[in-house]
């Protein structure tokens, strides 16, 4: 039998590829060696937003006398939460099983392998058997980065040290948490274990945490996370793992501290071994990542990539658009990747959100900007449900052409409406085109609209 295509990876591009593809008529077939849903519905994205909701609860539960509710006796049952977290998995993995079938998408569980391309097309083994195919779709994420630090390895080995997956599975609250990496797996979690009563630290090269969030913003973070408890070392080097401690370089110093759980969080790479990719001569970058176009097509013919195995934008909502567009031009439908307006979320407590420009990566392109920075009090909203917030919005616009190039905001429902601000990238909209939009009152998102005004 022949396949019209296969695809290797059952993740966020992976399966929404399957879907699109059988939807379309196309003879499909999906690998996957773990998980349907990948990291992202397993390990990631969605069990960690199960856990922050249940922190959040929790936070309003003990702060709740500023809006005039008083609780008594607020606790946190880890074992209820962490067992609410496998229903919502298994629900949503349900789901897209459902969407799968519903398509005629045909699925295995193995691990993958490619061997050759022939004559008949390209050649998969998996569980003893070989799959033919004449299109290829390579969509096999990314794993986490387990840097050559002593002691990692075997604190790994003995459950001290953890990477997204573990942390995600604890039943006992760690009295103390530490966390190495300051990124946004590394936030999500600090801030979880921070609301649910772990002493927590985290430790960062860098001299600001949250990436490439812009800087002011990732400060009002930190300070938030400060008052809250969290101690954070910037500009940290971890140099060892012991039993029961992380040991630590800062300004020359060295520093033991004790911990009963430690998580390693400090990025992903691209998982590019393994699977047979050398065979056919597909070409990657020098950090292992698969090089595509924006088209999603390799260096060879009917080979596509989608997803963290590429390495451009290692987020789901990404891989979701990048499958879509590989699928679009297999089906000889003109699509192309654009990674101008792609949004980021951190899910901590107030949330964080952002797509575009910064003003740190705008003067770094030479970009004549000008820049609206407004408290998130301008939204009567956020005023009535944010006690003490000191959340901001900036939003960026280009001096030339007055479109808006980038928003970045920090306080609670900037997760869903950033979503508006990507399309006003997206669609290259001008300050005025968006004046003329009436935004709904009295919500968060207006502050988008206050900003502009402040021009």
């Amino acid at each position: 039998m022949k396949y019209d295509l296969m695809i290797i990876g059952g993740g966020p591009a992976g399966y929404l590829a399957a879907e699109r593809a059988g939807h379309a008529g196309l003879k499909t077939i999906l690998f996957e060696k773990s998980n349907i849903g990948g990291v992202c519905l397993n390990e990631g994205c969605i069990p960690s937003k199960a856990l922050l909701y249940s922190a959040k609860i929790f936070d309003y539960a003990k702060t709740g006398s500023k809006y005039g509710v008083t609780f008594k006796g607020a606790s946190i049952d880890q074992e209820v939460v962490i067992k609410r977290k496998k229903k919502v998995v298994k629900t949503l993995v349900a789901g897209v099983k459902g969407a799968l079938k519903k398509n005629k998408v045909e699925v295995i569980e193995g691990e993958a392998h490619i061997e050759k391309r022939s004559a008949e097309g390209f050649n998969i083994s998996c569980n003893d058997s070989i799959y033919i195919g004449s299109r290829l779709m390579i969509c096999t994420g990314s794993v986490p980065i387990m840097p050559p630090i002593e002691g990692l390895k075997e604190a790994y080995e003995n459950g001290f040290a953890m990477t997204n997956r573990e942390v995600l599975e604890l039943i006992e609250i760690p009295e103390k948490l530490v966390v190495v990496g300051g990124g946004v797996i590394g936030l999500e979690m600090a801030s979880y274990y921070n609301s649910v009563g772990s002493e927590v630290t985290v430790i960062e090269m860098l001299d600001r945490i949250a990436g490439m969030t812009d800087i002011e913003i990732s400060g009002i973070l930190m300070k938030n996370y400060e008052k809250k408890g969290i101690k954070f070392n910037l500009k940290s080097k971890v140099v060892k793992f012991t039993s029961k401690s992380v040991i630590y370089e800062k300004d020359g110093d060295v520093v033991e501290i004790a911990a009963d759980k430690v998580l390693v969080s400090i990025g992903r790479r691209p998982l590019t071994t393994g699977v047979g990719i050398e065979n056919i001569g597909v070409e990657l970058t020098e950090r292992g990542a698969i090089i595509t176009d924006d088209k999603g097509m390799t260096n060879i013919a009917e080979v596509y990539a989608a997803g963290d195995v590429n390495g451009k934008s290692m987020l789901a909502h990404t891989a979701y658009r990048e499958a879509e567009v590989c699928i679009n031009n297999i089906l000889g439908q003109k699509d192309r990747m654009r990674y101008t307006a792609i949004p980021s979320v951190i899910y901590t407590n107030p949330e964080v959100a952002s797509v575009g420009e910064t003003e740190e990566t705008a003067k770094q392109k030479g970009i004549d900007y000008e820049c609206a920075n407004i408290t998130m009090r301008y939204s009567g909203r956020y005023v009535a449900e944010n006690e003490g917030g000191n959340g901001i919005c900036k939003v960026l616009v280009d001096k030339k052409y007055r479109k808006v190039i980038g928003v970045s905001a920090i306080g609670n429902y900037s997760s869903e409406f950033i979503y508006g601000a990507s399309f006003m990238i997206e669609m290259e909209m001008t300050v005025n085109d968006i004046k003329e939009i009436v935004f709904p009152h009295p919500t968060v998102c207006e502050v988008i609209r206050e900003a502009l005004f402040a021009f």
